[in-house]
């Protein structure tokens, strides 16, 4: 299967040696520590204002290419429901299979809500749950429960106290699920005024420990997405 803007295979990072029971795909993260998630710069969104699916390349500190993930919704979903919509997001990788299935449903964005908060959904490979994002009802700042696929509880995302970038990076800080360390930073990062002003197209940087169990780092790149989509994709008329 292809996908319209999956780029060529030049600058791609070599897929090392699986190991046991590792998902088909996910050996690349056994050897990294952290990936830049950039999002792509769709030129009819940026002058128009009509809103396409989004499509990233998820990279290596060394630049080279790990994934390309695409956002598939339809039209009238991305126009009527803004930042806010449901998604199904395909995490290609250098052979073009589908190695991530990420699925956000319809949920209602108010913070004063607590029954109907945003969630996300792992899948690797696509049809196998390994986990879950769960937004959880807090009265200040925002806070991200990471769940295996029996739903415990592993690790906590802390949100700033004002998810604001201008002119630096915001920061979430991932921690262990008692809290007592921290053991990861998703970070959305500065991408200079004429980028962030007139498009919503955002850069993110996830780091994480290189023992952590690959699937454990699959949900924390499914989390990235779903903190884009809930902070840092803009409403049509704000662009």
């Amino acid at each position: 299967m292809t996908l319209a803007g999956v780029p060529g295979q030049m600058n791609w990072m070599p897929p090392p040696q699986a190991p046991m029971g590792c998902p088909p795909g996910l050996e690349y993260l056994t050897a990294i520590d952290q990936v830049l998630v950039q999002q792509q710069i769709e030129l009819l969104e940026a002058f128009v204002g009509f809103e396409t699916n989004n499509k990233y390349k998820i990279c290596n500190s060394m630049g080279q290419q790990v994934y390309f993930a695409a956002e598939d919704t339809d039209c009238c979903t991305r126009q009527c429901c803004g930042p806010g919509r449901p998604f199904e997001m395909k995490i290609l990788d250098n052979m073009q299979r589908e190695v991530i299935h990420l699925s956000r449903p319809l949920r209602c964005q108010c913070c004063c809500c607590p029954c109907c908060l945003q969630e996300i959904e792992v899948q690797s490979p696509p049809g196998t749950v390994i986990g879950y994002v769960e937004q959880k009802w807090t009265l200040w700042k925002a806070k991200l429960e990471v769940q295996d696929a029996q739903r415990q509880h592993i690790m906590t995302i802390n949100g700033p106290c004002c998810p604001c970038s201008c002119g630096s990076d915001v920061e979430f800080p991932v921690s262990s699920a008692d809290g007592s360390s921290e053991i990861g930073m998703i970070s959305k990062q500065w991408s200079g005024f004429a980028r962030e002003f007139f498009t919503d197209a955002e850069n993110f940087g996830i780091r994480f420990p290189l023992d952590l169990d690959v699937k454990f780092k699959a949900i924390l790149m499914g989390a990235c997405f779903l903190v884009d989509f809930m902070f840092f994709e803009h409403q049509n008329n704000n662009n």
